[in-house]
């Protein structure tokens, strides 16, 4: 792998990740076994009505509401931002067996810019990237080069239909390819609740907490012969502003290969004046 195509992977890999509780790497299963785990109903058979009384129409209005309720809470803690920074310890371990450490400083302007600074852990400064919802410029000290891409781009290194509101989200810890008019199927349970959303492009398997953050969201492929899984999970949330934020952060990419990534935020704040240097030196070569 070149140093200009790992920095954009390792950049990836912030900016996909989600959170996790636990410090291991989790098996990601094959799409057909992941089927086959997990048992949707059609929308007309939501739930079983206990009560022989109640009509399956009444049944199936009674569940969509308790969807729709469900989603809005979910909604509503979404975090809502004019700024964020924040400063992260990441591991990334490849397909290929390889794995890395690193230290990353990342800036957000929403819905406009996405900044990221990338460190080895010796300190030395290693890639700048600045995303914009049309493109993405990584900037190699290593190399001394600089690449220009769509921001596509993202897609092509990390295998997931992601542009720049997705990425956002994501790093946000905010629900994606989520849909109250998709969502078919929900249970109740001690521990939290689970939602499954069948869309175009992913179905996902959400399971939240009590309060209605999200703990887990496991995103399979519609197309079933691509065979591409996502395992997101989310852990150690703080209490911050009246925010709740997600702070150690874990994905898994399973398609022809896998790819892992877990990263812990140091420190974070919101609706802080930031700022974007990236800056091009005359002597670096174009990529």
């Amino acid at each position: 792998m070149t140093q200009m195509r790992l920095g954009v992977v390792l950049l990836a890999g912030i900016l996909v990740a989600l959170t996790t509780g636990c410090s291991s790497a989790k098996k990601i299963q094959s799409a057909k076994k992941i089927q086959k785990a997990i048992s949707v109903p059609r929308k007309d058979t939501l739930r079983t009505a206990p009560d022989s009384t109640v009509s399956a129409e009444d049944l199936r209005a009674d569940s969509m509401r308790v969807i729709g309720e469900s989603i809005q809470k979910l909604r509503r803690n979404g975090i809502d931002f004019r700024t964020f920074s924040a400063k992260m310890k990441v591991h990334y371990e490849g397909g290929d067996g390889k794995d890395y450490d690193f230290n990353a400083t990342i800036h957000i302007l929403k819905d406009s810019i996405i900044w990221v600074d990338i460190n080895l852990l010796l300190g030395l400064e290693a890639f700048r990237v600045l995303i914009t919802p049309d493109s993405i410029k990584v900037r190699n000290y290593l190399n001394r080069t600089v690449q220009f891409r769509s921001v596509s781009y993202i897609q092509e290194v990390t295998r997931v239909p992601l542009d720049f509101r997705s990425l956002q989200d994501l790093l946000m810890g905010n629900p994606i390819y989520l849909d109250s008019g998709s969502t078919v199927f929900y249970k109740n349970e001690q521990s939290g609740m689970s939602l499954v959303s069948v869309g175009k492009l992913f179905r996902n398997y959400l399971t939240l907490n009590p309060d209605f953050t999200i703990k887990h969201s496991r995103l399979d492929d519609a197309n079933v012969l691509r065979a591409l899984t996502c395992d997101l999970t989310y852990g150690d949330y703080e209490s911050h502003d009246s925010v709740r934020f997600s702070t150690y952060r874990k994905i898994s990419v399973a398609e022809q290969s896998k790819l892992d990534i877990e990263f812990g935020f140091k420190q974070y704040s919101f609706n802080e004046n930031l700022s974007f240097p990236f800056s091009v030196p005359r002597n670096y070569k174009r990529k």
